[in-house]
This record gives C-alpha cells, structure tokens and sequence, in this order.
C-alpha cells in the first residue's frame, strides 16, 4: 500500500493511503450509443520558453502519446480548443502544427478528430468582415487537415458586433462555405470572461433563440452544437428543440453524467474537458451505456463528477492546470510545465485535492509514482511534514 501526507489550507496535513490501481478495459472502438470526445491539453517542453507572453514550445512525443491514450479507449479528440490553452498561451504556429499531427495519428487510428477554428491567429480585427475572413482561413485550414471543423466562439467577434445581427452575418457567411458539417461552439463566460454577451445579449434567452434560428436555418451543415454555459436545465430544454439529426454536445463538466444518460427522450453527446481527465471510466461508463445497462452507467460515472466539479471549480479558466497535473501524477507525459506559465493556475492545496479525487475514481494508474510526484511539488512549493 502506498501512503501520502497531504497539506490543507489551515495547516495540518492528513494521511491517504493510495488505493490499489484499477485494470481498465481499453476500448478502441467508437461507442454505438453516444459519440464522445475529448478535449485534450498539451504538454509543454520543459526545456522551452514557456513563459507568458511567449511562443508556445511543446513537447511533442508526449502531446501526440496522451492522445493516443485517448484513442484507445474510444475517445475521439476535440482538438487545439480551450483545454489545448487556446487564447491562454496557444498560438497559431503551434496550433497548426497541433491539428496537422493530431489529425494524422487520428487517421492512423481510425479516429475521429475534430479542431477548432476561430480568428485567434490575428491581434486585432475591426470589423465582421475582418472577423468572417479571420473565420475563414482558419476553417479553410482545418479542412485541410481532414479533420471536422469546431467552429469556435471568437473573442473578437463578441468585441466588435453591435447587435445579434452582426452574428448572423458572420456565422451566415462561414456557415455557406463549409465543405462538411461541423460543430458550433458556444463556449460560455465563465470558460472565457471575454466571451460575455455572445449571440448579442447578456440575457440568455435572448441569445439563445439567435443561436438556434442560425442552427435551424443551416441544419444540413451542423453535426451539432457544444454549449458550454454549466446550466443544466438550459442544455436539456435546448437540446430538445434542436433539428432532427443535429446534435447537442454538452461541455457542462458539473453535471454530465445525467445528461450523456438522458432523460428517456433526449440524451447529449459529449466533447468535455473532463474526459480527458477521466477517460478510462468515461469509457467504462459509455460502454456499459451501450449494453443497455445504465446502473453500471451510474456506477462507473458516480466517482469522476466530484473530481470534474473540483478541476472546474471558479475561477473555471484555470481548470487546465488540474488536468495536466493529473496527467503528470498518472505518468502520461514526465513533467508539469506547462505552455504560458499556466501550471501556475492552481494553488497547492487545490492540486493535493485533485489526487485525492483522482484516487477515489481509481484513476491513478501507478499510485506509487503519483505518490512520488506529489512529495516531490509538496517540497518545491516549501511543504514538508
């Protein structure tokens, strides 16, 4: 049995005993009931200027390594989105290079892979036309590729429309050009505090009903739709007005095993940061969920929400640190440096309780190296019982 003294916030230290590792069953397989992607980070190169401000330096063997940890067990990868630090020290050269070696392990793998596109590769845009053409390159790229576009939600698009109109004319003209049907992205403030307002109003009822005209009005060139916004009864009440054949993809990290599950009548997909984290039972879960056995469904799913609901906790941004140094404690990748100087993002105390979390999921493959790694950040941050 391995043992490990953890910090609170007061003071005092309290003692885990690491429970034994799980043997999960790998699923390389698409599951039949839901489709289900993850949003995957990147690791950086401990050697690069990760600093902020600085061109994103990434470590590639390893990056490319956990997205094959993904595909093996029946994870699609949602590529260079908000987990990958896109707009948080992500930049378009890496980006690039992000989507084109995904896409090509994704091919090899008989994968699916979706990555987004934005207007993220410019500093400045003035105008919806600006915004549309920025729109356009970046869709234009991914198609390249091979893989499905995410058309992402675009901090300069929410900085210069005026008016839900402004939406439409951007999203009309990016939304006739496309070669497949992609998936939309409305990625909600507290994932983004530069994206408050989007679809031309605070009220969200208000911009929901722009946001599903624009759904309605190109139903043939939408897979379907990632909302973002941590509310529940919005994503099951939208969900259920949505065209025939498009998708909801939930990115609600609070609550979605209640909503990959359904409610009899609808269900979501999912393209969650969380899975990343939790990939292994998310795909027990989703596995079960295709036999037709939702107790084991709940089971499996039940240990992975309270480790989901602390990553993504407020100031929800920065739940891109918790997912890295879970991948670090889990031996997926050597080190937790990440891109922009982010590994700063959590507080030590917040990070002990992602092992402790990560452990009651039995999602720690090698407790004894996750052991290790802990000891070893408790002292570089000056902790030592």
């Amino acid at each position: 049995m391995t043992t490990i003294h953890l910090p609170s916030a007061d003071g005092t230290w309290r003692e885990r005993t690491l429970a034994e590792p799980r043997a999960w069953a790998q699923h390389p397989e698409p599951f039949a009931s839901r489709v289900a992607f993850a949003a995957a980070h990147v690791v950086a190169d401990p050697l690069g200027e990760n600093v902020p401000g600085s061109a994103a330096a990434i470590d590639w063997d390893s990056t490319l390594a956990f997205r094959r940890h993904l595909f093996r067990h029946g994870m699609g990868v949602a590529e260079a989105m908000d987990t990958a630090q896109r707009n948080m020290g992500l930049d378009w050269p890496a980006v690039q290079e992000l989507i084109r070696r995904s896409a090509e392990q994704a091919r090899d793998a008989g994968a699916r892979i979706a990555s987004g596109a934005g207007t993220d590769h410019h500093d400045e845009l003035h105008d919806v036309a600006a915004v549309t053409a920025a729109y356009e390159e970046q869709v234009g790229f991914v198609e390249s590729t091979g893989s499905q576009v995410i058309v992402m939600a675009s901090r300069h698009l929410a900085a210069v429309a005026r008016d839900a109109d402004d939406y439409r004319t951007v999203y009309d003209a990016v939304l006739r050009q496309v070669r497949e049907p992609v998936v939309l992205h409305w990625l909600g403030e507290a994932f983004d505090p530069h994206l408050r307002g989007y679809w031309g109003s605070n009220d969200v009822a208000k911009a929901t009903a722009t946001f599903l005209e624009l759904v309605r009005d190109h139903a043939d060139r939408i897979d379907g739709v990632k909302v973002s916004l941590l509310s529940a009864e919005h994503e099951t009440q939208l969900r259920a007005v949505l065209p025939e054949g498009v998708r909801l993809y939930t990115g609600d990290d609070f609550h979605y095993p209640d909503l990959i599950r359904g409610d009899g009548r609808h269900h979501s997909d999912a393209l969650l940061g969380a899975f990343a984290a939790i990939a292994p039972a998310a795909a027990a879960a989703l596995a079960a969920l295709d036999a037709g056995d939702t107790e084991t469904y709940d089971a499996e799913m039940a240990p992975t929400l309270a480790l989901s609901r602390h990553v993504f906790e407020t100031p929800t941004w920065f739940y891109k640190t918790g997912i890295s140094f879970l991948s670090w404690l889990s031996g997926y990748q050597p080190g937790f440096t990440m891109v922009g100087g982010l590994q700063s993002g959590r507080s030590v105390v917040h990070l002990a309780r992602v092992l402790e979390l990560a452990d009651d999921a039995q999602l720690l493959p090698d407790p004894a190296l996750a052991a290790h790694r802990m000891r070893l950040w408790l002292e570089s941050a000056g902790l030592r019982r």
